[in-house]
């Protein structure tokens, strides 16, 4: 059985992410790393681009918690 963890929306970097797969890493600031497989990426499109920044939720999955609903973090400019 999978569910989504409650709480706030996390942020972080995409790691790694290897198309041929479908599977990839995102890291946050404290670094921990949380795994994903392509169809958590938000947009449907299966490919994300390493170094992204994202927003992601926490997904519980085969006993731990893994990257979900991955979406590309909209920066504010500053000026």
């Amino acid at each position: 059985m999978t569910e989504l963890r409650g709480g706030s929306t996390r942020h972080g970097v995409v790691a790694s992410f290897d198309e041929t797969v479908g599977l990839g890493s995102v890291s946050t600031s404290d670094d921990t790393v949380y795994e994903f497989h392509c169809i958590e990426i938000a947009d449907g499109s299966r490919s994300i681009e390493v170094g992204l920044d994202v927003s992601f939720h926490l997904l519980a999955k085969l006993g731990r918690y893994e990257a979900a609903n991955i979406r590309p973090r909209a920066h504010r400019e500053t000026n």
